[in-house]
C-alpha cells in the first residue's frame, strides 16, 4: 500500500487472510485490518489435529494452531484440548481412512501407540481440504446475488475448490458483445394477468401461473416484465430476474462425474431453479475454445441459437452454480429462453425450470443436448450446450441413457 496526496492506493493481495495472520504472528506484527491486535497476537485456537501418539501413558495430539504457521505446531496432551468437535472429526477421518483400506477399527485410538505416517498425512490433507472448501463456500455466498444459500461438500475424495473458476451472477460480455440491454417501453398493468402485458406485446403467451410456475411448453420464449413496467416487484411475471430461491449444495459425486449440484429443499414441478450464465462469446470464438475443451473432455459451451447462431455462453471459467450441474438423459430440469430488459433475440437468458417434483437431497440435472426452442424430438436435437467433435461417454445411469453426451 502506498500513500498519495489523495489517500491510499491499494492492490489485491494474492494471500488469504489466514496466511497474512500467520505471517503477522510469526513476525510479531499488529495489523487490525486482518484481525491481529495486541490482545490476540499471542492467542492460540485449535484449527485442526495433525497426528496422535501415546507419551508416558498419556494421549497427545499434534495441533495446528489457527493463524499460526505450521512451524508452530505443538504436541498437546488430550486434557489440554477443549475442542470436542475437532477431536471427533479427527477420529472420524481416522476411521474412514482405515475403512477405505478395508481394515477393521472401532473408530477410536485405544491401543495405538502412534499413527502410521500415511494415516496422519491423509488426516492433514482432509483437514486442509475441509478448510479450503469452507472458505470457498463463504466466498460463493459473498458473491451470489440470490436469496438461497450455497453449500459445498466432498465426502468422496481430496479434491478441493476449482483453481480457475470465478463466480458471476449475470452474463459476462467479451469484446464485441453487448449483453446489457435497456428496455424502451414497459407495461402499464395493475394486474399483469388481465392487462396488456409484455408477453402480449411480444406476441407470445403469458409464461407463468399466479403461483409463478411455468405453464408454456418447452420451446416457447418467456417475456418477463422489465425495469420500465409499472407493475411492482411482486408481479407474477417477474420470476427469473429475482434469481434462484432455493438453497443448493455443490457436492462431489461418487461415480466419477466430478462435482454435481443437489437441492436442499423440495422443488415443485414447473418451478424456476437457476440460470445458466457465463462469458458470452461469438460463435467463431466458441469453435476455437471447443477444440480445446474437446481434448479435456469438458462441456461448458451453450449456444444462444433462439433465432440465430451468433453467440455462445461459455461457463468454463466464469459462471454460477449451473457450472456444476451434471448431464442426464432423463433430467429434472428443462431449458427456456428468457427476455427481460435486453430484447435482442440473439441474446436470450437461459433459465432452467423443474420438469417434475424434486425431493430435497436429489441431484439436479439437465440434458446437454436440450434446446431452448423449436421441436424437441429426438430427430431434431443438436448439441446445444457444447459442439463436441469427440464422443464423450455418458455416466448419468438413467434407464434411458443414450450412452454418449453427444
Amino acid at each position: 500500500m502506498a500513500a498519495s496526496a489523495r489517500g491510499a492506493w491499494c492492490v489485491p493481495c494474492l494471500a488469504s487472510q489466514e496466511t497474512l495472520q500467520e505471517l503477522c504472528r510469526k513476525e510479531k506484527l499488529i495489523c487490525k485490518c486482518i484481525g491481529i491486535t495486541r490482545r490476540n497476537l499471542n492467542s492460540y485456537e485449535v484449527e485442526y489435529l495433525c497426528d496422535y501418539k501415546i507419551k508416558k501413558g498419556t494421549e497427545h495430539f499434534l495441533v495446528k494452531w489457527k493463524g499460526w504457521p505450521e512451524s508452530c505446531n505443538t504436541w498437546e496432551p488430550k486434557d489440554n484440548l477443549k475442542c470436542p468437535a475437532i477431536l471427533k472429526q479427527f477420529h472420524t477421518d481416522h476411521f474412514k481412512y482405515l475403512s477405505q483400506l478395508h481394515l477393521s477399527n472401532s473408530g477410536i485410538l485405544n491401543g495405538i501407540k502412534s499413527l502410521d505416517p500415511a494415516i496422519s498425512d491423509s488426516i492433514v490433507k482432509k483437514a486442509r481440504q475441509r478448510i479450503a472448501l469452507r472458505r470457498w463456500e463463504e466466498e460463493l455466498n459473498r458473491k451470489k446475488s440470490h436469496c438461497g444459500m450455497i453449500y459445498v461438500e466432498n465426502t468422496v475424495d481430496l479434491e478441493g475448490p476449482p483453481v480457475d473458476f470465478f463466480y458471476i451472477n449475470d452474463y459476462k460480455a467479451t469484446p464485441g458483445v453487448i449483453t446489457l440491454g435497456e428496455a424502451i417501453v414497459g407495461c402499464e398493468c395493475t394486474d399483469c394477468f388481465t392487462g396488456k402485458c409484455c408477453p402480449t406485446e411480444a406476441g407470445v403467451d403469458f409464461a407463468y401461473s399466479e403461483h409463478k410456475q411455468i405453464v408454456i411448453p418447452p420451446g416457447r420464449p418467456i417475456y418477463e416484465c422489465n425495469s420500465r413496467c409499472k407493475c411492482g416487484p411482486d408481479c407474477p411475471n417477474r420470476v427469473v430476474q429475482k434469481g434462484p430461491p432455493y438453497s443448493l449444495c455443490i457436492f462431489r459425486t461418487h461415480n466419477g462425474r466430478g462435482w454435481g449440484v443437489q437441492t436442499l429443499q423440495k422443488i415443485k414441478k414447473n418451478s424456476f431453479v437457476m440460470e445458466y450464465v457465463g462469458e458470452v462469446i461469438t460463435s467463431e470464438e466458441a469453435e476455437r475454445r471447443g477444440q480445446q475443451y474437446d481434448s479435456k473432455g469438458i462441456t461448458y459451451l451453450f449456444d444462444l441459437d433462439y433465432e440465430s447462431d451468433e453467440f455462445t455462453v461459455d461457463a468454463a471459467r466464469y459462471g454460477n452454480i449451473s457450472h456444476f450441474v451434471n448431464h442426464s438423459c432423463d433430467p429434472n430440469l428443462q431449458v427456456f429462453n428468457v427476455f427481460i430488459d435486453n430484447l435482442d433475440v440473439r441474446l436470450p437468458r437461459i433459465a432452467l425450470f423443474s420438469t417434475r417434483n424434486i425431493r430435497a437431497g436429489e441431484e439436479l440435472t439437465f440434458d446437454y443436448q436440450m434446446k431452448g426452442y423449436g421441436d424437441l424430438s429426438s430427430d431434431s436435437i443438436d448439441m446445444s450446450p457444447a459442439r463436441k467433435r469427440v464422443r464423450t461417454a455418458c455416466k448419468c445411469g438413467s434407464a434411458t441413457c443414450r450412452g454418449f453426451l453427444n
